[in-house]
């Protein structure tokens, strides 16, 4: 079972200023303030919505067992940094790179024993903790396009609005969704 992740190193954000004030049409510079915190605001949104980390952070997990790292619970990831556990004697450890190889493909990320290794005994009851860089190392095209879209409608309608059905937004990142 894997816990919530903690954020170690925050991303810095896929979208500039710039990039949202032209899909907004806006010349000046009286409304930065507001860009920032929208741009913020669509990766959060956009985050949650497709269930995965856009810009690259580094992030602490911990799972009860090795099994867990079958499936790991964010992706794309770009590097395990380091896993550690507290062995049967009560040490911590970190785990030799001899012993595990990433398998990261897309929305799908594993880690797996090498040939012929064997995953150490842990104390009953501790946790594994994998730290990593995870998010995209560069911004697929429609997450890209899918956020500027909501900056722009976010800029222009200040108010809460009726929800609208299933849109352009949702059909650029419906294949970015992770489950």
């Amino acid at each position: 079972m894997w816990y919530p992740p903690r954020v170690t190193v925050q991303p810095s954000e896929p979208i500039t200023k710039e990039e949202a004030k032209r899909q907004s049409v806006v010349l000046h510079s009286d409304d930065d303030a507001l860009f920032d915190a929208l741009i913020a605001a669509a990766r959060d949104h956009v985050e949650r919505y497709c269930g995965t980390p856009l810009a690259t952070q580094t992030v602490e997990v911990k799972c009860n067992g090795f099994c867990d790292f079958e499936r790991l619970p964010l992706a794309p990831v770009q590097e395990v940094t380091s896993i550690s556990y507290v062995d049967t004697a009560g040490a911590p450890q970190t785990l030799a790179t001899s012993v595990y190889e990433g398998r990261f493909d897309g929305l799908e990320a594993a880690i797996v024993r090498k040939y012929g290794q064997q995953w150490p005994a842990i104390q009953p009851g501790s946790r594994i903790t994998l730290i990593a860089e995870v998010g995209y190392e560069e911004l697929p095209p429609s997450i890209r396009h899918a956020m500027l879209l909501w900056i722009a409608e976010a800029y222009e309608q200040r108010e809460i609005a009726a929800a609208p059905g299933w849109t352009a937004f949702d059909s650029l990142l419906c294949n970015h969704r992770r489950g």
